[in-house]
């Protein structure tokens, strides 16, 4: 199929109100598509189900939604290329003064909090409006692929939750026969032209309250736990600092929603200890997260792993495996689009030695980071 009728069916879909997701994977070029059947809103109950889930960052507020596999139609891009996407003027985001103090009142009440409680971190959002001309959600999901090439970009709908898109560099998790892969990411700089990178005590520290609290949580449900070294990555415009964390699940004892429910809200997008800074979140914050800090991705995707042509496996050629992978990405770096224009989050980790004002100029990159792909005409 070539890109002309992939997204054509894409387009079609979305004019018909009916549910799709369209997405490429970090460092991929293949682009993947799930077109529901029908209407139906699906939830998730045990993350036994098979498909592409959608997860807020609070269950309490919004229902976990699956696009099911088999009553979905799937299709698959290996490519799309289209420099000329990139060429077209950008939305600059006017931030006001009242935004500005708004987010620097709550970083402060954060570092308070800080001080008086056992909170050790607490990540602290905001949501800003940009008004802009509709233009196809396809259109701006191309000028994703394009911007954010070793992130997971998206295109997700459903007529019964909104539309919501996004470029994310941070795997929740993903799962392959049991092994177990997520990361920890946190500390937030622009890019420099310079080859050394330098971080801050702030950001180190944060780094590493992320990365001990996944390792101390994973713990008891898994074995063979390895954490590597920490590295710089890079998300479009944006550095961070990275710790890869790879085990085995135990067999027969763990399940995929206890792993989701120990990692889920991870410390970059909650704090530390994670009830306690979830609960400052939703008495502080002033709006509904949703979706933002949620995660998505492939939940139970069934392969079938053929068996070695081998003349000594000659005998066993009839026969194959399926297998079940899961790779879920945090949803950061997003927008929901409605008629109104782009709602777009954005937020950073709160420590005691945060400073409240450069706090608030992390949110300003950040946004203009995903905005950049909005029109202004």
């Amino acid at each position: 199929m070539g890109s002309t009728d992939f997204f054509e069916h894409i387009e079609e879909h979305f004019e018909s109100t009916l549910p799709f997701v369209v997405y490429r994977k970090p460092n991929e070029e293949k682009i993947h598509a799930l077109l529901q059947d029908d209407e139906t809103l699906h939830e998730v109950n045990d993350f036994s189900e098979s498909g592409f889930v959608f997860a807020p960052f609070d269950a309490s507020t919004s229902e976990t939604v699956l696009i099911p596999a088999e009553e979905s139609f799937a299709m698959e891009l290996d490519s799309f290329e289209n420099e000329m996407l990139l060429e077209a003027e950008t939305i600059l985001v006017n931030h006001t003064n009242e935004d500005r103090e708004a987010h620097v009142k709550l970083v402060n009440r954060g570092i308070e909090a800080i001080a008086d409680t056992a909170m050790k971190k607490v990540v602290l959002s905001r949501k800003q409006n940009i008004p802009h001309n509709y233009e196809s959600p396809v259109e701006i999901f191309k000028r994703l692929l394009g911007t954010y090439k070793t992130a997971f970009v998206y295109c997700w709908y459903h007529p019964n939750v909104g539309l919501w898109l996004g470029a994310t560099p941070e795997t929740l998790l993903s799962i392959n026969n049991r092994r177990l892969h997520t990361m920890s990411l946190a500390g937030t700089q622009k890019t420099s032209v310079s080859s050394d990178v330098v971080w801050g005590e702030k950001e180190q520290e944060e780094q590493q309250f992320v990365t001990d609290s996944i390792v101390e949580n994973l713990s008891t449900l898994v074995k063979n736990l390895q954490v590597s070294d920490v590295t710089t990555q890079q998300a479009g415009t944006l550095l961070h600092l990275k710790t890869d964390i790879s085990s085995i699940i135990n067999e027969n004892e763990t399940s995929i929603a206890a792993v989701i429910n120990a990692l889920h809200p991870t410390p970059a997008v909650c704090g530390l200890p994670k009830e306690e800074a979830k609960e400052f979140i939703l008495n502080n914050e002033g709006y509904a997260r949703s979706y933002y800090t949620g995660f998505l991705g492939e939940l139970n995707y069934k392969t079938e792993k053929k068996r070695a042509s081998t003349r000594r496996n000659v005998e066993n050629l009839a026969y194959s495996a399926i297998k079940k992978h899961t790779h879920l990405f945090v949803n950061l770096r997003c927008m929901e689009v409605d008629a109104s224009g782009a709602q777009l989050y954005v937020g950073g980790g709160v420590t005691a030695s945060s400073d409240a004002v450069a706090e608030w100029e992390e949110t300003v990159n950040k946004l203009q980071t995903v905005a950049k792909v909005l029109r202004t005409t």
